[in-house]
């Protein structure tokens, strides 16, 4: 028997992936997001594959949407057996030049649109007595984001948020939340991006390819997981946080800023923030670096030696 699977943020990027990787196993899908012209662009690709879906436009921010996105996903079937909270933006610039009502929204967005979907599908779980949450967090949920304090606030906030859920369910057993972690992806996000630093952005490499978070989020359906790091950089950058804050936090910020001073001068924009876009609604964001995914390796190995100078070089200082 098929699951019926909700996942907010559908329309592109990971969101997308997932979609389509639930959509191989022919599950009932109930996609959210606020642009319905792509959702419905996803369905079609879904449905080509075997999967029954539903979509919805709405904002994760707007009030009543969840529930109302609950309700319609328990109509499918009379069962919810997965929500994937996955909708989430990004603003990048110096923190008192970002606008307020901007951080707000970030924070709107990526932690209060998960807490609502959570609140909104948990009545959901306990009446049925099983279910699986699914909050795809990001790296961001334990490595500090210079020039993204809003992203930084929201994914720190996040992993508070699923740990005291974690503990208030202990009683329901049958009912999981899982966090995923990955590094950064191959995918459009950082496109949609707010951007009041007048530079084009790129992400860091590595990046990795959103359909292997895709997959693993598909397997935490049938062994699900409380925490799942994604990528040997997720993991390396969360122990370098945890070992060592200051040096981590000095070469992030030393890193950036050394980037910003190279690259190319664009406008600023409040991206897909307030409203979505017309662009960049595909899984990939064309930022892959070329080659098997063992040719990644150079940039970890390079990133952990780097960081091992610099920890005993400062160290070697202070005697």
């Amino acid at each position: 028997m098929s699951k019926t699977v909700v996942i907010t943020g559908a329309s592109s990027g990971a969101g997308r992936a997932i979609a389509l990787v639930f959509a191989k196993k022919r599950e009932s899908l109930v996609l959210a997001s606020r642009n319905l012209a792509a959702l419905q662009e996803v369905a079609d690709e879904c449905q080509k594959l075997g999967a029954s879906v539903t979509i919805m436009a709405c904002d994760v921010t707007e009030p009543g949407a969840m529930i109302n996105l609950a309700a319609a996903a328990s109509e499918v079937s009379g069962f919810i057996d997965v929500w994937v909270n996955n909708a989430g933006v990004l603003a990048v610039g110096a923190f008192d030049e970002t606008p307020v009502e901007v951080l707000e929204q970030v924070i709107k967005t990526n932690l209060m649109g998960y807490i609502q979907g959570a609140h909104a599908v948990l009545p959901y779980f306990k009446k049925q007595g099983k279910g699986i949450l699914i909050n795809n967090i990001s790296i961001g949920g334990f490595l500090p984001v210079p020039y993204g304090v809003g992203y930084s606030a929201s994914k720190f906030g996040l992993r508070g948020f699923s740990a005291a859920l974690k503990a208030e369910l202990n009683a329901f057993p049958n009912i999981h939340v899982c966090d995923t972690f990955p590094a950064f992806l191959d995918t459009p996000g950082i496109q949609h991006a707010a951007n009041y630093t007048g530079k084009q952005l790129r992400p860091a490499p590595p990046v990795y390819d959103p359909m292997r978070v895709a997959q693993v989020i598909v397997k935490l359906t049938d062994h699900p997981q409380s925490e799942t790091m994604i990528g040997s950089t997720s993991i390396l950058l969360r122990l370098s946080y945890g070992l060592f804050p200051w040096i981590t936090r000095a070469i992030a910020g030393s890193v950036i800023k050394g980037y910003f001073k190279h690259a190319d001068e664009i406008a600023k924009t409040d991206g897909n923030v307030f409203n979505d876009v017309p662009y960049g609604n595909a899984v990939y964001g064309g930022w892959g670096i070329p080659g098997k995914p063992k040719a990644h390796r150079k940039y970890i190995t390079a990133g952990v030696l780097l960081g091992s100078f610099a920890l005993f070089s400062l160290l070697a200082n202070k005697k």
